[in-house]
């Protein structure tokens, strides 16, 4: 899942022999519901169909995408209501890079997908041309391919507040202090949802993962695959999850890191109440780092003690915003980033260690916001609109508040670093105007292949039960977990153990007879420190 922000304010037929053959939704065994629906599934042989036929008009990127030659763009049409496949249609963008390796290397297409909801993959090929060591195998054998999913980026995006209003700081503190304070976050909760429904409520309905995973079988034919390799972070397992329980027969391989707890009762609710309490630990994770390097940051050389200048921290920018800009919500967001990835815990510690030393500008400079960045601050405001969407529409949510209120002030007793605002920025799901749905049973079906699977113990964002699960789920699937690690996104990390393994399963299709442990990659080391070895 993606990092949480902190809330602000608010066609033609087709042949039937093109349909049953190369491009058909995987077959049900006699007496078998079909998963997904029925009628979903026929539009999305309707769509593939189309989709094989008409190919992918590739060239050149536009300049503003930021994608340097020899990466290609291009575009998939698909429909944006899967039961009326001669319907109204979106655009996906896609882009690729060929595979580096012989014609006889060559494997076909791996697709990405880096999580959210809401994360563009488009920079996914970018891995090839910017010569990534830990790519250099895998891209002898395939095209990289990226895509902005729909409602994201280059297809059909969706607003739901200005972006401008959306990025404007300083927000009042997620914590809160009393009733009142609660009341004026559920306004604000409710007025971001409502401008979901005023801004893009048409395609609002249909953001689901299960259509996104449809979409991804279109994309699939219009490359001209017969099966689909795919790589899935984060979100992007769920993703993975549900397409291979859609279309098991359509899979080839399929790599995926940091997992989502696929269970029905999880999505989505449970899963941020989960996420609160692993962010938590991972926090003081980073703190204790912090503390054993105190030589360098003089943050206190205890755990204890760096948690207490977080506090203090907090308090003094509610009480008066660092820069006028920089409160506590802001200050979630970006020491969340230690909490997410290893390779914030420098760059974090020494912005904090600035700031209590007198340098006020670095802190303003990494937390407050970009006024003038106004294509960045589209982007953010887009991923959080489609998060919000798609979990809002994936699966039915609470809608009493004494609920939210109860198990988020019984969290926050044991998870403080991160609950509140967690509950803030999911609160609007609470009043979603546009249906709802179900969450697909994920589960191993016909022609399903063996899966990898790779996860950290001390991931935050996605627990590591939600590896156990899904491995529980895709029978035959390996796991391989790094041990006393919690970064989120374990694949593109420094750890042969891993990277290895990845590589011969994606290369060779070779995986562990039984699932393997592996030691964690190696712990940042602040420079000075690093130096002085």
């Amino acid at each position: 899942m993606r990092p949480t922000a902190i809330f602000g304010a608010a066609g033609t037929a087709v042949t039937a022999a093109l349909v049953a053959g190369l491009l058909a939704a995987p077959a049900a065994d006699a007496g078998e519901r079909v998963p997904g629906g029925a009628a979903e599934a026929k539009g999305v042989q309707i769509a593939a169909a189309k989709a094989a036929k008409k190919g992918i008009k590739w060239q050149d990127c536009p300049a503003a995408w930021g994608l340097e030659k020899p990466i290609q763009c291009g575009f998939v049409t698909v429909p944006v209501d899967y039961t009326k496949p001669n319907g109204r249609t979106i655009e996906i963008a896609v882009d690729r890079v060929r595979s580096t390796g012989k014609a006889s290397e060559r494997q076909g297409s791996l697709l990405y997908n880096p999580g959210g909801p809401g994360g563009s993959g488009m920079k996914f090929p970018r891995r090839v041309t910017t010569k990534n060591p830990l790519w250099t195998k895998t891209s002898k054998a395939y095209d990289f391919v990226g895509f902005d999913p729909r409602g994201v980026g280059h297809s059909a995006p969706i607003s739901c507040i200005d972006p401008q209003k959306f990025v404007a700081a300083p927000k009042a503190d997620p914590v809160p202090d009393s009733e009142a304070d609660k009341r004026v976050q559920r306004k604000k909760a409710k007025e971001y949802a409502d401008g979901c429904h005023e801004r893009s409520g048409a395609l609002l309905p249909h953001l689901t993962t299960m259509n996104t995973a449809r979409d991804v079988d279109v994309v699939r034919a219009a490359l001209g695959e017969k099966k689909l390799n795919f790589l899935g972070i984060s979100y992007g397992t769920y993703l993975g999850a549900v397409y291979g329980t859609l279309f098991p027969s359509h899979v080839r391989r399929m790599v995926v890191d940091s997992v989502v707890n696929p269970a029905q009762d999880n999505i989505w609710y449970e899963a941020n109440l989960e996420q609160d309490v692993a962010f938590e630990g991972r926090f003081k994770d980073w703190a204790k780092w912090v503390a054993k390097h105190d030589g360098v940051y003089h943050l206190g050389n205890t755990q204890a003690k760096v948690l207490k200048q977080w506090e203090k921290l907090r308090a003094s920018a509610k009480k008066k915003p660092i820069g006028g800009v920089v409160g506590p919500a802001e200050l979630i967001s970006f020491f969340q980033d230690a909490a997410y990835y290893d390779s914030a815990w420098v760059p974090v510690a020494e912005t904090w260690s600035k700031y209590l030393a007198g340098d006020e500008k670095a802190l303003v400079e990494a937390a407050g916001p970009d006024l003038s960045d106004t294509v960045g601050n589209a982007a953010k405001e887009n991923g959080n609109a489609v998060y919000t969407a798609v979990e809002c529409a994936d699966a039915k949510w609470p809608t009493s508040w004494k609920k939210w209120d109860r198990d988020n002030t019984r969290i926050h007793q044991q998870a403080p670093f991160m609950t509140w605002a967690n509950a803030w920025m999911n609160l609007p799901c609470a009043t979603w105007k546009s249906p709802q749905g179900n969450p697909l049973e994920v589960a191993t079906h016909k022609g399903l292949p063996q899966t990898l699977i790779v996860q950290s113990t001390r991931d935050a964002a996605t627990p590591y039960v939600g590896a156990v699960e899904l491995h529980k789920r895709f029978k035959g699937s390996r796991l391989i977990t790094e041990k006393g690690a919690g970064s989120h996104g374990v694949v593109g990390l420094v750890n042969p153990c891993i990277n290895d393994r990845v590589d011969a399963y994606l290369v060779d299709g070779k995986l562990d007879a039984k699932d393997v442990t592996c030691a964690p990659h190696a712990t940042p080391e602040p420079p000075k420190a690093a130096a002085a070895k």
